[in-house]
């Protein structure tokens, strides 16, 4: 097994030598690539052709966040980088755990539709727009992941529209309905409006087992979830196709006001290995271990996000003293 690493931007180098260490431990074979805002200032690019080349040949691929404040608002963007590696490797589920307490959800966003890769521009009368379409199999392979989901957690749906607004959400509902009726019938499920349900979130998130919902709600649901449950330093992410290698990241942003300080918690960048390890490289047992693991450390061990004032490096080193 194999994983191509994606450093990134910010924090990020330094978040993902603690998981390269972890890699490392378990005997995990590993490359490091270019990708996002140092891509752009060294090659022009935030996505490489050596870079991609190496993501499609790898059993995974590890990314860190992108973004540096000297690229904002320029024409080629870090963020373009990471839209088009998803796009290349077909990874059309995201899949957004939080748990923290009583509460245990996942949420299942689709990833490559919607309004993020509909058509967008700007007419003669001024108007700028943006294109939100779905397509029938699109919301179908959704709709299966996050049924399979929800059985093997022997748990229940929910889907997530804007039916009484959106055309697009009419036949969302109308597929995962289908899909549920007809192949997965021991899963129950209900629908939701995404306006009500943020508020569910908040209010009842232990009320809550998977989620399964359109690419712009699911962006904004699981960013609303992660705060629920400890802050998006804490948050993994795994985004899975039918074939070839999953991308994993953490949700967190490239904090570059931090960068080089050795503060950065890389608790989310280890989650991601540990999702990595379940749904990527066949290996649960590690999964679980790494995340019980970070789990126990940081019951005790807490970066400054989190009110203590541990290193990066400290956290990681807890990390691996339990996972042996």
């Amino acid at each position: 097994m194999t994983v191509a690493v994606l450093p990134g931007d910010g924090i990020g180098p330094e978040v993902t030598g603690e998981a390269i260490r972890v890699l490392d431990a378990l005997g995990i074979a590993h490359s490091e690539h270019a990708f996002g805002g140092n891509a752009i200032l060294a090659q022009g690019t935030p996505l490489p052709d050596e870079t991609l080349a190496a993501c499609r040949e790898a059993d995974a691929v590890l990314l860190a966040a992108v973004g540096l404040p000297e690229l904002e608002g320029a024409a080629v963007r870090p963020e373009q980088g990471l839209l088009g590696l998803r796009r290349e490797l077909g990874v059309y589920a995201n899949l957004r755990p939080a748990r923290a307490g009583g509460i245990d959800l996942v949420i299942v966003r689709e990833l490559v539709g919607g309004l993020y890769f509909g058509e967008k521009g700007t007419r003669d009368d001024g108007t700028w727009f943006d294109t939100c379409e779905y397509t029938r199999p699109e919301v179908e392979r959704i709709a299966r992941r996050a049924f399979a989901i929800a059985r093997e957690r022997g748990g229940r749906l929910t889907s997530v529209d804007k039916v009484n607004v959106l055309h697009t959400s009419r036949l969302w509902r109308d597929v995962v309905t289908e899909i549920g009726a007809g192949e997965y019938p021991d899963v129950p499920l209900d629908h939701a409006l995404v306006d009500s349900f943020a508020m569910t979130i908040v209010n009842a998130p232990e009320t809550i087992d998977v989620v399964v919902t359109e690419n712009t709600f699911g962006d904004i649901l699981s960013d609303v979830a992660a705060a629920v449950t400890g802050g998006l330093g804490l948050a993994a992410s795994a985004s899975l196709g039918d074939q070839g290698p999953g991308l994993f990241e953490p949700v967190h942003g490239s904090a570059p006001q931090i960068a080089g300080r050795g503060s950065a918690n890389p608790a989310a960048m280890l989650r991601s290995v540990a999702l990595m390890l379940r749904h990527a490289l066949g290996r649960p047992d590690d999964a679980s271990a790494l995340e019980l693991a970070v789990d126990e450390t940081l019951a005790g061990v807490k970066t400054a996000d989190l009110g203590g004032t541990a290193t990066t490096r400290e956290v990681g080193d807890a990390v691996l003293a339990r996972i042996g």
